[in-house]
């Protein structure tokens, strides 16, 4: 039973993961999610400075808020004139480095478990369940996660056509009335939740290959963004399947080999995917050249 329920957890973080990373890598900004992830730490410091408290709820609110200021600061610098790569960077290190000088300076003598925090392993996933009417209803992050899933789920589906326009071009978006600075925060907001919600069940590591390695998987294989939602989602699934198979072979780390099958799924799209794959392009080269030559 815990095999299902850590196979379960990874896969709702895939598809959390891949929906929304599926837009923001056609934006260029498959990063953010590694920067929210590595900004939030002064956030979780602030919230225990303020509850007195250890608890996950408290530090995660934290932690959501940062990641949320964190979002636009980095839109902020980006509109300003500062490159999307370099506002990403001066963030998330500067965010980073807050949280570590407000732990050295403020929480000496006191045991924050920010490793479980920031950088939590999901075969602990089992074990921390919830309790409704005296009944276990199943592992803490499976309910936080599903939540998630179909609150992005239910965004997306409503308003598909805007953030559709606002991903491919954001400039006829505003020509036709869309309010793309609203549709850009609501993507990043439910980035953050996502991620915030994510990376203290199952890891940093494995959060950020989820948004980012799935979807450009993803748009290797097709240039339809419904399509390529589904591939990303069907990906990561396979990822966590048969990444848990190999850890559970290899009696190795779990994340480590979940993102490790993703990168190995993303060099075969590489390398055959019939539109983009490398092996494609260089037999339609060939085809080409013995029709010429005859």
């Amino acid at each position: 039973m815990n095999d299902f329920w850590i196979i379960l957890t990874a896969s709702l973080v895939a598809c959390s993961c891949s929906l929304l990373g599926c837009f923001l890598v056609l934006r260029r900004m498959a990063m953010i999610g590694d920067a929210i992830s590595h900004s939030v730490l002064p956030g979780i410091v602030i919230a225990f400075l303020i509850s007195g408290s250890r608890d996950s709820f408290f530090m995660m609110l934290g932690a959501s808020v940062i990641g949320l200021l964190t979002v636009f600061l980095i839109q902020w610098f980006n509109q300003s004139g500062v490159q999307s790569d370099a506002s990403i960077g001066v963030v998330f290190t500067a965010l980073f480095a807050l949280g570590v000088l407000l732990v050295s300076v403020f929480t000496r003598q006191v045991d924050l478990d920010l490793d479980c925090v920031l950088y939590g392993e999901i075969i602990q996933v089992p074990w921390e369940t919830i309790q409704a009417f005296g009944i276990d209803i199943g592992p803490k992050a499976v309910w936080a996660l599903g939540l998630v899933l179909t609150v992005s789920l239910l965004v997306i589906g409503l308003f598909y056509k805007q953030f559709k326009i606002c991903a491919f071009d954001p400039a006829m978006a505003a020509a036709v009335g869309i309010p793309v600075a609203l549709f850009h925060y609501l993507l990043m907001g439910l980035v953050s939740v996502t991620t915030v919600a994510s990376f203290e069940s199952v890891g940093a590591i494995l959060v950020v290959g989820m948004l980012v390695v799935p979807a450009a998987t993803a748009y290797l294989l097709t240039e339809k963004l419904s399509l390529m939602i589904v591939y990303s989602m069907i990906v990561g699934v396979l990822s966590a399947v048969l990444g848990y198979g190999m850890a559970t072979l290899l009696d190795a780390s779990i994340a480590g080999c979940m993102i490790t099958v993703a990168g190995v799924l993303f060099v075969a799209a590489f390398l055959l995917s019939p539109s983009h794959g490398i092996v494609w392009r260089k037999l339609k080269q060939r085809t080409q050249s013995k029709r010429l030559a005859a």
